[in-house]
């Protein structure tokens, strides 16, 4: 008797991996090794291949063949670990349909981290990727503004049996935001706990879906938050948000720091100097550098980091992040030009990034 291929992976499309809750073929866990002779031999990888999952994982791939195929086949199913270098973002169990999750950091506050998130991922989303936003910005959220989103709250909707938040769709990116939860004037007064477990709930409690890329809004600093995010997530990147300040600059070397650490190791895609002069409009030819000239760039040489580019002091960005629609819809503005450079520059750096390095893992803390 002859079967093909496919014939045995629609047969083993209904064997569930217990930890992931999808199916091994969609999942692409599964390698059909041979089919000849009446036997049919599998390599199915899990994320838990410990004795017992393993005997039933070859229990319910027999199962599968010999309810669908026939009895009259042999199966032999060997179970392997999921690689920790695989880069399907259906291996993770948070986050699973997210291809690429960004965080846009900052040493320092008010550097314009948010304006340039709301910006990223408002620019990817416009050239076709899916995308969401999550603003993780605990104590000073500023997504809800940037996003024209004030007013609004977050539906809950069930999911497989659960309830669950869904995000809010603006400009084509999927928005959480804790500012959500709290009134305009209502200050967020949480230890780091308590902070920790609300992100958690944003992260694991909403239905995201399947996404190109999911922009992380982080705190300035380097604290419980960014640990919760690498602890939970394995970040694909980061980007650094700095103006060319010594001040700045001190504290941006410091987050570039954090995400190099060996415990850490998130790549960091590049640095965007923001603030980086500022052009009267009476003097279109001048330029002030008011906070340094090009810290930044000296920066990323220093620390060897990629350098994503600047942008100026522009009022129309922050007229635009105010009004709640990100500059770079606004076509013909003198924003664009950089801001769609940056962006550019981004997704190639990315690319070099997931061609060019194993995937991230998730930072393990061992309590003692």
């Amino acid at each position: 008797m002859s079967i093909s291929r496919q014939a045995i992976l629609d047969s083993l499309s209904s064997v569930i991996e217990p930890d992931l809750k999808k199916d091994i073929v969609s999942l692409g866990l599964v390698k059909i090794v041979d089919f000849t002779n009446n036997h049919i031999q599998l390599e199915v990888k899990m994320s838990n291949p410990a004795m017992h999952a393993r005997s039933r994982m070859q229990e319910a791939c027999e199962f599968s063949i010999h309810r669908t195929i026939g009895k009259e086949w042999k199966v032999t199913t060997s179970v392997v670990a999921i690689s920790g270098d695989e880069r399907q973002g259906e291996l993770r169990k948070v986050l699973p349909g997210v291809k690429n999750i960004i965080a846009v950091a900052s040493g320092k506050g008010g550097v314009g981290k948010s304006t340039v998130a709301a910006n990223l991922a408002v620019g990817l989303a416009r050239n076709g990727y899916k995308t969401a936003l999550l603003d993780a910005d605990i104590y000073g959220p500023s997504a809800p503004t940037m996003f024209d989103l004030v007013s609004e709250k977050p539906a809950v909707i069930e999911v497989n049996g659960r309830n669950v938040l869904e995000p809010i769709l603006q400009y084509g990116v999927k928005v959480l935001s804790i500012g959500f939860f709290a009134e305009v004037n209502q200050a967020v007064v949480w230890r780091g706990p308590m902070a920790t477990k609300a992100l958690n709930q944003l992260l694991n409690d909403a239905e995201w879906g399947e996404l190109d890329f999911m922009i992380i809004d982080l705190p300035p600093g380097t604290g419980d938050i960014h640990l919760a995010i690498v602890q939970a997530l394995p970040l694909t990147g980061a980007v650094i948000v700095s103006t060319p300040q010594e001040v700045a600059l001190a504290d941006a070397r410091k987050g570039i720091g954090m995400f190099k650490l060996p415990s850490i190791n998130v790549p960091v895609l590049g640095l965007i100097e923001n603030m980086a002069w500022f052009t009267p409009e009476e003097l279109p030819n001048s330029k002030y550098y008011l906070f340094g000239k090009e810290g930044a760039l000296r920066l990323s040489e220093e620390m060897g980091v990629p350098f994503l580019g600047q942008l100026p002091l522009i009022q129309g960005i922050r007229e635009a992040g105010d009004a709640g629609r990100p500059a770079i819809m606004q076509e013909g503005t003198e924003a664009i030009g950089y801001l769609n450079t940056i962006l550019d520059r981004f997704v190639e750096e990315l690319d070099q990034r997931n061609q060019n390095i194993p995937a991230t893992k998730k930072v393990n803390v061992i309590h003692t």
